[in-house]
């Protein structure tokens, strides 16, 4: 992940655990469970907790967690990423809210059925976590698999959504 010096952050709280944001001068950067898999050392960026990106998406979170919303209307900022993983990324913002998806069907809507492993490692990356619903991929035979944020969060956001029973 390649991250712009310019890069603010802050924290927040959620019913799932504490939060980082950051935020671009384009927009939302990213979002991260705390202690989760990549999360950038977002200490040696400037905190800020009256950009309004970050204030956005404090607002939308909480929106979010209490069933008030089921879109976000942000800008994001998926620079951080190579071209292959803003591909990806831009088709995880496809799946609907409440459904899933395999990694599989991302490779083949994508063009690039044979693919798999290299979109389930971009799916993993994504810094935008939530927003870019990576919590909507699972395995091809159903199963939950991988979230860097971790797979009780996963079963969580995709309960919260209905598309767990």
């Amino acid at each position: 992940m390649n991250f712009p010096t310019a890069t603010v952050y802050t924290k927040t709280t959620s019913p799932l655990g504490s939060i980082i944001l950051s935020a671009t001068d384009i927009g939302l950067s990213g979002i991260w469970f705390d202690n989760q898999k990549h999360l950038p050392p977002y200490e040696d960026w400037q905190h800020a907790s009256n950009n309004a990106y970050l204030l956005q998406a404090k607002k939308s979170l909480q929106a979010y967690f209490s069933n008030k919303t089921k879109r976000f209307e942000i800008p994001l900022d998926l620079h951080a990423g190579t071209a292959f993983q803003q591909q990806v990324w831009l088709a995880l913002l496809k799946i609907p809210y409440g459904r899933t998806v395999t990694y599989s069907e991302i490779s083949q809507y994508m063009g690039a059925p044979s693919s798999v492993r290299a979109v389930a490692g971009a799916v993993g990356r994504n810094p935008i976590s939530i927003m870019v619903p990576c919590h909507r991929v699972i395995g091809s035979n159903g199963t939950l698999t991988g979230y860097a944020g971790g797979l009780d969060r996963k079963l969580a956001l995709l309960t919260l959504e209905g598309a767990c029973a």
